[in-house]
């Protein structure tokens, strides 16, 4: 998949053909201030793009981020000129509206794309920065190409994020999803089949096994995704993917039984505490049984052992794992566009 010629492909010679000749010739001023490129969200920005995710907001697109005061006083302008310049079709393709009125061109802010992503207008600066941003929101700025940035702000903060969290930040990180896979996880799935509720150990269940999958991904020093691209992103990591692969693929099943479901998720535990050890984030130890009463809490002992490495100023700081910062920004779209246009993009007909 990943060697196959996608629509990224396309829309960069859509933007070299097209865009970029009318940008220069009409804007030269602002274009040398824009960023340009393919990035954000949809399947499209990790080349991942199947006959599922085609059937909305999808097509050629060209993203643009402009300083805030240039889009703010000349955005309109820019629109207006690509609006009546742009073609209709392109080698083909019809060009879609997305989430603005200019077919095939997303123009938005710098500031606003960034603060609606990762909740900052800059490149982390401290850990507590770090730890603020939900880990799924930074894909959507380093996936995808950048083509065109010649004041480098944008690629300048790609760059920083691409070099993955400080240390202290990963081990914070580490203790919470160690925390949380065991003594929300394994434990309360335990409890929940000791008590024949089903309903709570489906739940439990599916959070713990998406919960040892992100800490797979922290232990290869990768940020995990949005998860529809979970299990395609996992299975690419170079030594988590292999060591868990068995797991991750058999305990979803409907025909593996609850308790090999759980025995599952405690040979997860080891896994990911076994490599913990190799990697000298906390130390050996002996084995451990599971209790008949709250299972196997092993990653709560490694929860304690990282927290007490944390430096002072993050030790309780909880990191941000929900996408907070973009559904602000949905929200308030949602607030602003017209009813009948945001059913057509939910692909919403009527019977």
């Amino acid at each position: 998949m990943a060697n196959k010629r996608s629509i990224i492909d396309e829309s960069h010679d859509f933007w070299s053909e097209i865009v970029f000749p009318l940008l220069q010739s009409h804007f030269p001023t602002q274009t040398a201030q824009m960023a340009a490129g393919f990035f954000g969200y949809g399947s499209e920005v990790l080349r991942l793009d199947d006959e599922y995710s085609t059937d909305h907001h999808f097509g050629l697109r060209v993203n643009v981020l402009l300083p805030d005061a240039i889009m703010q006083s000349q955005g309109r302008t820019i629109e207006d000129m690509l609006a009546a310049h742009l073609p209709q079709t392109w080698r083909g393709r019809e060009l879609r509206e997305g989430y603005t009125r200019t077919k095939g061109v997303a123009l938005a802010a710098l500031d606003q794309h960034l603060l609606s992503t990762i909740g900052l207008a800059h490149a982390p600066q401290s850990l507590t920065d770090w730890l603020q941003i939900p880990e799924e929101d930074i894909t959507h700025i380093i996936a995808g190409e950048v083509w065109h940035d010649p004041s480098a702000r944008f690629s300048t903060i790609r760059t920083s994020l691409l070099a993955y969290y400080p240390e202290p930040v990963r081990l914070r990180r580490l203790a919470h999803w160690s925390r949380y896979f065991s003594g929300m996880g394994v434990y309360a799935l335990k409890r929940a089949l000791l008590r024949n509720n089903t309903l709570y150990a489906s739940t439990t269940f599916a959070r713990s096994l998406r919960w040892g999958v992100q800490m797979a991904f922290m232990l290869d020093r990768t940020y995990y995704p949005y998860d529809k691209w979970l299990t395609e992103m996992f299975h690419r990591l170079p030594r988590m993917g292999p060591r868990l692969a068995h797991i991750v693929q058999k305990a979803p099943l409907l025909t593996t039984g609850w308790e090999e479901k759980l025995h599952l998720l405690h040979e997860m535990s080891d896994i990911l505490d076994a490599t913990m050890v190799e990697d000298g984030l906390i130390a050996p130890h002996p084995r451990y049984k599971a209790s008949d009463t709250s299972g196997y809490r092993l990653l709560e002992s490694a929860y304690a052992e990282l927290i007490q490495k944390c430096p002072a100023e993050i030790k309780t700081l909880i990191p941000q794992w929900e996408q907070v910062h973009w559904e602000s920004f949905h929200s308030d779209f949602v607030d602003k566009v017209e009813l009948s246009d945001w059913r057509r993009m939910l692909v919403l007909e009527q019977a």
